[in-house]
């Protein structure tokens, strides 16, 4: 055991448990990408796979400190990291196998195929710092030193590992990229280490991990991967309606985001679009001014330009790669009257002038995917700053019994606006059923005969309440704030 120990540098130690942790922390994040065509993007999902590989990396380094203590350390090391290449590799295998079998999932699903993933990878890599340091202590005078040392480098890995990730790869390249290029790194330093520190002879290491690194990146490959486009944000593609071919769908993640017919745009497929076109129909005649927190499929825009001949757009998008998925996709063309401002729509908002519009639509919530800081009052009050003194709020989201997040948006809206509107079928009204709520905020009284008159034309069954109704369907609901806003533990699950 002493031997092994005299053989590695102290640098050449140090930086193998620099870039384990760097893998690990480079996997976890990773994870929420790969994740989400499964499980959306929500709090939860992000709790479930932090806590997954904590106790991963828990359990790994406790058994590694046990396994070195029994063992030669120098014999562990090369097989910790050929282990963890492989199932590095593995893991976007196992991500689609399972992924299909916990969509809409709860806390438990959430954690079980975040374990099936990302468990095994995250233990394993954890056992190879405490494998290094027990090498490194020829001298018990210095074990302070020198386990505290390896423990700030190991932290050093992880924290560049999480910026490197979360800034550059995430945006940069595919995530089954990153994970072939990471699990081949690993097993390259697994045969390394197993020929330089282990009992195994350089031919049998290099066959070894040479079979490995081929299997794995074969298997990543062909395993189809659900996303056609993935962002920095999303996982995103577009499909053809096979019943209507000028029709298109955008799907981000699990969620059918949006639809628009690029050769009728007054088309609109989805119900909760019908409701915002029954609210906007109660506006007066002419031209609209619009704001849109949320862009997606952009069919709003074409929609109103389309009925509304001279309207101007002032769109909000998240994620600038779905702008040119819908520029090229989706009949997306910006000009003087359809500006798209790109980035985070609570930090965008302030670009938008203030007074100067009719009509305001947020449409960023999706499923299980809901950004809480464009709930709360704090931008409802932002919204409202930018509207003129006739114009109107609405908002599209989605709750399933008990409708908690949907009754507490509704106060939230109430707590801003001095006159509200819940429109959705009777029977989520009722406690008894979930999908589209649409949302309606105004400083002035809103026409709701003419929004229900609009609905009835359409052949809708939706009921459009208002004033005490509201207030008693919003039932003591908590209004959200930007110091509490838990929509993620509200929202109810289909």
């Amino acid at each position: 055991m002493r031997e092994t120990a005299c053989l590695m540098h102290r640098r050449t130690a140090l930086a193998l448990v620099f870039f384990a942790s760097a893998a690990i922390l480079v996997l976890e994040i990773m994870a929420g990408r790969m994740l989400a065509p499964y499980l959306g993007v929500t709090l939860e999902t992000f709790t479930g796979i932090i806590g997954t590989v904590l106790a991963g990396i828990s359990l790994g380094a406790w058994l590694g400190g046990r396994l070195a203590d029994q063992r030669d350390p120098g014999s562990l090391l090369g097989p910790l990291w050929v282990a963890g290449g492989v199932f590095t590799l593995l893991a976007p295998l196992l991500v689609r196998w399972i992924g299909p079998t916990v969509r809409a999932a709860g806390p438990v699903e959430i954690v079980l195929a975040s374990a099936v993933g990302f468990f095994m990878p995250a233990l394993v890599l954890s056992a190879v710092s405490p494998t290094i340091v027990k090498m490194q202590l020829d001298d018990l005078g210095h074990t302070g030193e020198v386990v505290g040392g390896f423990s700030a480098v190991s932290s050093a890995g992880a924290i560049f590992g999480t910026f490197v990730t979360g800034f550059i790869l995430v945006a940069a390249a595919p995530s089954q990229a990153v994970i072939i290029v990471v699990g081949v790194a690993l097993l390259l330093v697994g045969g390394y280490t197993w020929f330089k520190y282990g009992r195994r002879s350089a031919r049998n290491a290099l066959l070894s991990v040479v079979g490995f690194a081929v299997l794995g990146s074969a298997i990543v490959v062909v395993t189809p991967n659900p996303c056609e486009l993935e962002t920095a944000y999303f996982c995103a593609r577009v499909e053809v309606d096979p019943d209507r071919p000028s029709g298109r769908a955008l799907w981000l993640d699990t969620l059918r985001h949006s639809y628009i017919d690029l050769e009728d745009p007054t088309y609109l497929e989805f119900r909760y679009a019908g409701l915002v076109a029954d609210v906007l129909h109660s506006l007066a005649d002419g031209p609209l001014r619009s704001l849109y927190v949320g862009g997606g499929g952009f069919t709003f825009p074409a929609y109103i330009s389309a009925v509304r001949p001279g309207s101007s757009h002032y769109v909000l998008e998240l994620d600038g790669a779905i702008v040119d998925v819908a520029e090229r996709d989706l009949g997306l063309v910006q000009s003087d009257t359809l500006i798209v401002d790109v980035g985070d729509a609570r930090l965008g908002i302030a670009n938008a002038p203030e007074g100067q519009f009719d009509f305001v639509l947020g449409d960023a919530f999706g499923g299980p995917s809901v950004p809480w800081h464009l709930t709360t009052r704090e931008f409802l009050e932002d919204v409202a700053e930018r509207l003129d003194d006739e114009g109107l709020y609405a908002m599209n989201l989605i709750d399933y019994p008990d409708h908690n997040f949907a009754r507490a948006e509704a106060a939230t809206v109430a707590a801003v606006f001095e006159y509200v509107v819940v429109i959705a079928p009777q029977s989520y009204l009722d406690g008894e059923a979930g999908g589209n709520f649409v949302l309606v905020g105004s400083k002035v009284p809103v026409n709701i005969a003419a929004v229900q008159a609009n609905t009835v034309a359409r052949g809708g069954n939706e009921i459009a309440i208002s004033g005490a109704d509201v207030l008693e369907w919003i039932d003591g609901a908590r209004v959200l704030t930007d110091n509490f806003a838990p929509v993620d533990q509200l929202i109810g699950r289909p």
